[in-house]
C-alpha cells in the first residue's frame, strides 16, 4: 500500500480484509483486525475507539510487511510474534511450535496434579520439551507454590522460553530451565522426587500429511518423531518412574491414534490410574498415570 498520512486504521483493516481473503480465501475480517492490532499497538477496545486516527509511514510499511507476509502463507501466529496461550500472552518464532487448544487442555490436566499435590511442600513440576515455555510457565503461573524444571534439546527453543520466562515477574523465580535432551538435561536430585512430570513431545510420523502451513514453518524437530511417532513418547514414558515420587503423576500429550499404544505401555512399566485425555474436540490427545505409591 502507497504510503498516504491520510490513510486511517480503518482503511487499513479494510484493505487488509480483501487482501487477506484473496489471498487464502474465507472471511478474514478478525486476522485482518489482529494485524492493525499489531502495528498500532492498540488493544481491541483502543482500536476501535482510535480507527478513524491517521496512520504514519512508518506504520503503513511496517503493516505492508506483516500483510505480505500473512498472504503468503505464513501462519499468523509467526508473523503477530505472540499468541495467548491460557493465562499468558507468549512471544513465538519459528523456532518453537505454534500453542494450540489441545495443548491448553493437557496443560490444564498438569496444573490440576500439580494442585492436588501441592502442600506443606511446594509439588516438583518438570516439563520436558518445553518449546515456547507455555506448558511449564502455566504451571507456574496458575500454581503459585510450584517450583518448575522445563527442558529443550532446542537452544533457539530455550532462548524463546527465556524471553517469556523474562516478562513473568517473581513468578520467573520459580522456574528453572535446562538445556538437554529429555531426562539428561535434568541434574541427578531431581530423580524420584518430581510430583508432575508433563510433555508434549513430537509425536508426528515422518510421512505423515501435514497442511503445508505446519510443514513449511513449524520446526520439524518439534514435530516428527521416528517412522511411526512414537519414539519420543516412549521414551518420556518408559523413562518417568525413575523421576517420579511415589505417587507422582506423568501427562503426555500424542496423536489420536497413539493413545492405545501409550497405555498399554504405561501398564507394562508399572503405572496405575491410566486415564486418556480427551480435548475439547473429543478426540484422544494424550494419557495420564500415576507411579504407585
Amino acid at each position: 500500500m502507497a504510503p498516504d498520512a491520510t490513510l486511517s486504521w480503518r482503511d487499513l483493516i479494510v484493505e487488509s480484509t480483501r487482501r487477506l481473503g484473496d489471498a487464502l480465501g474465507g472471511d478474514r475480517g478478525q486476522e485482518a483486525r489482529w494485524l492493525v492490532e499489531r502495528v498500532s499497538g492498540y488493544s481491541a477496545v483502543e482500536l476501535f475507539v482510535n480507527e478513524d486516527e491517521a496512520v504514519s509511514t512508518h506504520s503503513i510499511s511496517f503493516y505492508d510487511a506483516l500483510l505480505a507476509r500473512r498472504c503468503s502463507g505464513e501462519p499468523l501466529q509467526y508473523v503477530l510474534g505472540q499468541w495467548s496461550f491460557r493465562t499468558l500472552e507468549l512471544h513465538l518464532t519459528h523456532d518453537v511450535l505454534i500453542p494450540r487448544p489441545e495443548t491448553e487442555h493437557v496443560a490444564g490436566v498438569a496444573i490440576a496434579a500439580a494442585r492436588r499435590a501441592a502442600g506443606l511442600a511446594p509439588p516438583m513440576v518438570v516439563d520436558l520439551g518445553t518449546g515456547s515455555g507455555a506448558i511449564a510457565l502455566s504451571v507456574a503461573a496458575e500454581v503459585p507454590s510450584s517450583l518448575v524444571w522445563a527442558t529443550d534439546v532446542s537452544e533457539n527453543a530455550l532462548r524463546v522460553a527465556r524471553a517469556n520466562l523474562a516478562g513473568m515477574g517473581r513468578t520467573a523465580t520459580r522456574v528453572t530451565m535446562c538445556l538437554g535432551s529429555w531426562f539428561d538435561a535434568l541434574p541427578p536430585e531431581l530423580a524420584g522426587v518430581v510430583d508432575v512430570l508433563v510433555s508434549n513431545p513430537p509425536y508426528v510420523p515422518r510421512d505423515a500429511f501435514l497442511p503445508d502451513d505446519v510443514r513449511d514453518h513449524e520446526p520439524h524437530l518439534a514435530l516428527f518423531a521416528g517412522d511411526d511417532g512414537f519414539e519420543c513418547v516412549h521414551a518420556v514414558l518408559v523413562n518417568s518412574p525413575a523421576w517420579l515420587r511415589p505417587g507422582g503423576v506423568v501427562v503426555v500429550e500424542m496423536g489420536e491414534t497413539q493413545t492405545e499404544r501409550a497405555v498399554a505401555l504405561a501398564s507394562s512399566i508399572g503405572l496405575v490410574e491410566i486415564e486418556t485425555i480427551i480435548d475439547f474436540a473429543e478426540r484422544p490427545r494424550g494419557i495420564t498415570a500415576r507411579r504407585p505409591e
